[in-house]
């Protein structure tokens, strides 16, 4: 099993920052494209960015321009840099591969919120 564990969410005001970690277990990170996801309340699982194994990006239209995914396959982890939040970024937040086909992680709770 797989192991995915997501870290570096919380309360942060509209228009601040947070930076998500996800690191893995496996040692064969590397060869994966791995995305971020996240799920609102009442809303199905949406992905937000993903980055292939080489590190070329991908967004979603909504967080364009102000999210930044990247990774470091020497810790087995992948980031997302989130600036200029909005309260409409607030949900928990999930890694996977670009395929989803690993076991989902518990995710981290960002709320954005005055």
């Amino acid at each position: 099993q797989v192991q995915l564990v997501e870290s570096g969410g919380g309360l942060v005001q509209p228009g601040g920052s947070l930076r998500l970690s996800c690191s893995t277990s496996r040692s064969t990170f590397r060869i994966y494209g791995m995305g971020w996801y996240r799920q609102a309340p009442g809303k199905q699982r949406e992905m937000v960015a993903t980055i292939t194994s080489d590190g070329i990006p991908n967004y979603a239209a909504s967080v364009k321009g102000r999210f930044t995914i990247s990774r470091d396959n020497a810790k087995n982890t992948v980031y997302l840099q989130m600036n200029s939040l909005k309260p409409e970024d607030t949900a928990i937040y999930y890694c996977n591969t670009n395929n989803k086909n690993w076991d989902w992680g518990q995710g981290t709770q960002v709320t954005v919120s005055s």
